[in-house]
């Protein structure tokens, strides 16, 4: 198995880049690599190379460059909002939406999020490792919790967003009822223009959105309300399905 790992130094065929301490230590003591072996060096700025291991110590190791293998891709403009959940579960939906193809992760706060404090930088290094096992050269990037409104207040016009909407309209049945269902979504795509800005999947928390936020939702150009079928789904399970057909309907698994 040849191993990659992701640099954002600047590569170039024959450079010699510096791997970190935590690279250093996954080849030495995880993977048993040593001087001479080979693996692939990449970021989605340069692309991917062929390298050798030149040195490999206990605090820090090294690569050679060779040709590049991959250009750097043409980057598709997914991004994936979602409302903080248990640590766990958050992790899950990173490391998956990684291999879904999401470049952007921004967590958002709604009336019901319960779990607000996150962790960045980890879900940044899962969000890297997730990148270096799927194959892809650009990992995606995690921003800070925001509010709902301002997420969507700063989304361009014309840039879709996805809302899996669960609920009905009825304040007095479980989950709202069936009156005011959400279109499912491989329905709802297939009636809309591929969007020219980009898309948003935005998945809400444990306790769904509120009807207020429901309504402001609904009133919003930009956004298709989708359902994902008749079962109540995890906060991460919602996220990968979400993912899953939004890839298959619109995305790079035509």
């Amino acid at each position: 198995m040849i191993i990659r790992l992701f640099v954002d130094d600047a590569l170039a065929a024959g450079a010699r880049v510096a791997l970190s301490a935590d690279q250093s230590r996954y080849l030495r003591t995880v993977m048993r690599r040593g001087p001479g072996d080979a693996l692939k060096i990449f970021n989605a700025r340069d692309g991917e190379f062929d390298a050798t291991l030149d040195t490999v110590g206990k605090k820090d190791a090294a690569a050679a460059l060779g040709d590049r293998s991959r250009a750097p891709p043409a980057l598709r403009d997914l991004e994936l909002l979602f409302a903080p959940v248990k640590r766990a579960a958050v992790e899950m939906i990173v490391q998956k939406g990684a291999e879904l193809g999401v470049t952007q992760f921004a967590p958002v706060v709604t009336a019901r999020t319960n779990a607000a404090r996150l962790n960045v930088d980890r879900l940044v290094a899962i969000a890297i490792e997730a990148t270096e096992q799927c194959g892809r050269l650009d990992p995606p990037r995690v921003s800070a919790p925001q509010p709902l409104t301002s997420a969507l207040d700063a989304a361009p016009a014309d840039r879709l967003i996805v809302f899996a909407d669960e609920a009905g309209d009825d304040p007095n049945a479980p989950w709202g009822g069936e009156a005011g269902r959400a279109a499912p979504m491989l329905q709802s795509l297939a009636e809309r223009a591929p969007p020219p800005a980009g898309a948003s999947i935005l998945i809400g928390p444990e306790g769904g959105f509120t009807p207020a936020e429901r309504a402001a939702l609904r009133a919003r150009d930009s956004v298709a309300a989708v359902t994902l079928g008749p079962r109540i789904l995890r906060a991460d399970t919602a996220a990968i399905a979400a993912l899953s057909l939004w890839q298959a309907a619109c995305g790079d698994w035509r």
